[in-house]
């Protein structure tokens, strides 16, 4: 197991994420996921797994279509570090780029079909 740690750009949304070693990418065709451009995580992770904290206010949530996915990003300087998936409540995927081990850049990825998710 691999300990990553990350943060939004300011640092008032902080998270540390226990997983295998993170080597490829995923990025989702959906609306919000085009938009924002971000190189997620290809797995999920549970709350034992991913662990967060934020600066009082600085955790927003954006909502949208079902309302069950959960897209948070920090209120003060705009970065998306990670959301709680709408096909499984309670895990979450994480923005590659947070994480402060990786060049997200340098990653392959695959393309997900969240346009065309029901």
């Amino acid at each position: 197991m691999a300990n990553y740690s990350g943060s939004c750009h300011c640092g008032a949304v902080r998270f540390s994420l226990q997983t295998e070693t993170i080597d490829r990418g995923l990025r989702c065709n959906c609306s919000i996921c085009v938009r924002k451009g971000a190189l997620m995580s290809p797995e999920v992770y549970d709350v034992q797994q991913l662990r967060y904290e934020a600066e009082a206010d600085a955790l927003v949530c954006y909502q949208f279509g079902s309302g069950v996915a959960k897209h948070f990003f920090c209120g003060r300087c705009g970065i998306y570090p990670f959301h709680e998936t709408l096909r499984q409540p309670g895990h979450y995927r994480v923005n590659l780029g947070c994480i402060d081990q990786l060049d997200a850049t340098t990653l392959p990825f695959q393309v997900f079909d969240g346009k065309h998710l029901i």
